[in-house]
């Protein structure tokens, strides 16, 4: 691929709590926030965003870090040129202090600012609800954010944090307790389901993390765990990012299916159609 132009989605920002955030838009109908994995908004997340606005939805990007649009595949810019902008992404995001890497029983402070855009892209968009997919890094924020009544569609894509090579951090996920046992609630009184998504062996989401969100949540948690055979065997890194890098975009292919399963979930909750 090359670098996307963004043709076709709309720039404005959102401002809560003194923070202000670039956003991309795309679509009418019920508001989906798609927050995107490191290095950023890429390409692939792009065509993700307009795949769920053509469900009849609207894909709500805010810009967490890095350059949108750009692709991070070395053929695009060059391998040291991709090494450079990945490295100093991540620095970036090491250093801020609106993300949690490491510690256990909290979610990142970026969360609270997600809350609001949802809220406030509820307001703007209408429909019953709001839908959220989060990858990798951002994974667990959809879950963090469900504890507004107002999310109804959270989906987690490969939910990377906190980073599980530490001891005590892969049977956990970025949620402090009380937020869990909100969702937890929601998932008892009101029916919500969470979905997952991840490759079997991947290291960066080990399998006692869905185990984990298994014994908290019970059957509202419906995993997607693929083989790793399934992945995009031309992408750059190992089998990680279902939806986007990792996409094997036809018919019958197990990646193709599990975003079949994530834009189900978004046209039976927030648009109310029947489930596939």
């Amino acid at each position: 691929m090359a670098d996307h132009d963004l043709a076709g989605f709309e720039k404005t920002s959102f401002t809560h709590d003194g923070t202000r955030r670039r956003v991309l838009r795309r679509g009418t109908g019920p508001a989906v926030i798609v927050m995107a994995e490191i290095p950023g908004i890429t390409p692939k997340v792009l065509e993700f965003a307009a795949r769920v606005a053509d469900l009849g939805c609207t894909a709500v990007l805010p810009v967490l870090f890095g350059t949108p649009g750009r692709d991070p595949h070395p053929d695009a810019h060059g391998r040291v040129a991709a090494a450079r902008y990945l490295a100093s992404t991540v620095a970036r995001v090491c250093v801020s202090r609106e993300f949690t890497l490491m510690a256990t029983g909290r979610s990142s402070r970026v969360v609270t600012w997600l809350r609001a855009l949802a809220a406030h892209e509820h307001e703007r968009c209408g429909g019953p609800g709001v839908g959220a997919v989060g990858m990798c890094l951002t994974g667990g924020f959809a879950l963090a954010m469900a504890t507004d009544e107002r999310l109804l569609a959270p989906v987690l894509s490969q939910p990377s944090l906190p980073l599980a090579g530490l001891p005590g951090r892969a049977g956990t996920v970025d949620i402090g307790p009380a937020e869990l046992a909100v969702v937890r609630g929601r998932c008892e009184r009101e029916g919500l389901q969470v979905l997952g998504l991840r490759f079997q062996g991947d290291r960066l989401v080990p399998g006692e993390r869905f185990a984990f969100l298994r014994r908290e949540l019970g059957d509202a948690f419906v995993a997607v765990e693929l083989d790793d055979a399934s992945a995009n065997p031309d992408a750059v890194l190992p089998p990680h990012s279902v939806l986007t890098e990792h996409l094997v975009d036809e018919p019958g292919q197990p990646t193709r299916e599990a975003l079949e399963q994530v834009l189900d979930l978004f046209r039976t909750r927030l648009l109310g159609a029947p489930a596939a």
